[in-house]
């Protein structure tokens, strides 16, 4: 099969698992990303994530951007991210067309509770892989268990979150480097 053919396929594949949004597809992704296709490994497709929550737009363009481009450069960037988003215009197209004509049936309004708790799952299954990748010593976990409390409890912005964390998480970084270089001196 052509390599941008697929690249393209297996986006769209996951752009039409984007009900509730990018964290959705997220254990999708990785499946496809990491385990089937070998585009990226864990530690890169949890890279992408983050950059692709730092920067403007949807964190599931942005991540097909990220891996799409790693791929095969500028066009497999542009491919991944078209394929990503194809479905989805297709899908908002078809139900923007039919919804309000049954929206208030309750078969329905039924089907979107189920989809909204299976959307529940899906992201809590990322956050979960997300986190055994992510958060690897105490430092880690302190600055994850801080945004959590602050983002819940709080309600701090979520660009606040990520900078501050950055910058813990940069600082910490260097501290630990200063400290091992001064013992071996």
């Amino acid at each position: 099969m052509n390599i941008y053919l697929d690249l393209f396929l297996t986006f769209a594949k996951l752009g039409v698992c984007t009900f509730g949004g990018g964290y959705a597809m997220l254990p999708i992704l990785q499946r496809e990303v990491v385990e089937k296709k070998e585009w990226a490994n864990e530690e890169e497709l949890a890279d992408y994530y983050a950059i692709g929550q730092c920067t403007p737009g949807i964190i599931a363009v942005n991540t097909a951007t990220f891996v799409g481009y790693k791929y095969r450069g500028w066009l497999g960037g542009v491919i991944a991210t078209l394929g990503v988003v194809f479905p989805s215009v297709v899908i908002i197209m078809v139900i923007a067309a039919c919804l309000s004509n049954f929206a208030d049936f309750p078969v329905v309004q039924h089907a979107l509770v189920g989809v909204n708790a299976c959307v529940v799952a899906l992201i809590a299954s990322s956050v979960f892989k997300l986190g055994k990748t992510t958060i690897k010593d105490a430092v880690t976990g302190c600055i994850f268990l801080a945004v959590l409390i602050l983002a819940v409890f709080v309600g701090l912005s979520p660009v606040l979150l990520i900078v501050c964390a950055g910058l813990v998480g940069y600082v910490a970084r260097r501290l630990s480097q200063l400290r091992k270089g001064e013992k071996n001196q």
